[in-house]
């Protein structure tokens, strides 16, 4: 009788998923041992191993439902473009990017907890482990987020084979087909411009007064009086919420419109108010410190290691 415990032990020792420890252990009557032996002839008791390794590339991949009102965005990571590339790795993520739009998780370790939508049996995780195996490579799911609107459109946009992802959702209490297309070059703009945020109302208190203390710095170091220093302070600040703010930046498509003003003459188009509601951009592998390996370094460590 193979229990649940003992398919536990295997895979926390081998780090292979559920259904092939069940599977090792059926074979080998139940010998743990024997069983991890089995698993590492089939090259499925490496994903442990793998774990330390650094994993900074990836993709992110989005989904939007065919009546735009549910989206999703997810970022998940291996170790090489070679395999951020590979069939396999980019179908997981989009059924990934699939399942977050349907989730009610509220964190990547609920997340990979529930069943993989591609497969019944086994968990997002399981998925995840038995794919690490198979590639060779570390991977991890990093990061996801949902989106649902009622009144208004979800759209997204992915650059560079998968290296930068948007999701933005915009809202409006009529019907349109303009909202998406409005959507869409937001979601463009995001993905070039890189907003930090969505308006003026979002930008913390620290943030701004850190952005003072920087200017008055620059403004006294240029020699500027300190009354004159402070009237350049608060423009600068103007111009840093034109920049970091969505919509108050220029429109990429035309330097003559802002967000806003592209927002506003759609709004007329359409014949209702419309809102940029929120947005979410992804960019793989940020803030993923990725170790630079210097072969000539490397390799002289290995020689004085072997004297």
């Amino acid at each position: 009788m193979i229990s649940a415990q003992m398919v536990k032990e295997l895979r926390e020792r081998t780090g292979a998923g559920m259904m092939e420890c069940k599977k090792a252990l059926s074979e080998t009557n139940g010998d743990i041992d024997k069983a991890i032996e089995i698993l590492r002839e089939r090259g499925l008791a490496a994903a442990a191993k793998k774990a330390g390794r650094v994993a900074a590339e990836g993709v992110i991949e989005t989904y939007i439902s065919d009546d735009m009102k549910n989206g999703a965005i997810v970022e998940v990571n291996c170790e090489t473009d070679f395999v951020s590339a590979n069939d396999e790795f980019t179908g997981f993520a989009k059924n990934l990017a699939k399942q977050a739009a349907l989730t009610n998780a509220k964190n990547v370790e609920e997340f990979i907890a529930e069943k993989y939508i591609a497969d019944e049996n086994i968990t997002i995780k399981d998925a995840l482990t038995n794919l690490i195996a198979k590639l060779g490579e570390n991977m991890n799911v990093r990061r996801f987020e949902k989106f649902v609107v009622e009144s208004g459109v979800i759209q997204s946009y992915i650059h560079g084979a998968g290296r930068i992802g948007v999701l933005v959702e915009v809202s409006c209490e009529k019907t349109s087909d303009r909202l998406s297309g409005l959507a869409k070059d937001v979601a463009m703009q995001v993905a070039a411009a890189n907003p930090l945020f969505l308006n003026r109302d979002q930008v913390n208190q620290e943030t701004l007064e850190k952005e003072r203390e920087i200017y008055k710095v620059q403004a006294m170091n240029e020699g500027k009086p300190e009354n004159i220093a402070n009237k350049m302070v608060e423009g600068r600040i103007q111009k840093y919420y034109k920049e970091n703010c969505l919509i108050e930046q220029v429109w990429i498509r035309n330097a003559d419109y802002t967000i806003t003003k592209y927002v506003q003459e759609v709004s007329k188009e359409v014949g209702a108010p419309i809102t940029i509601t929120r947005f979410a951009r992804f960019e793989k592998g940020e803030g993923i410190e990725k170790k630079e390996e210097n072969f000539a370094e490397e390799v002289q460590k290995q020689m004085q290691q072997g004297k």
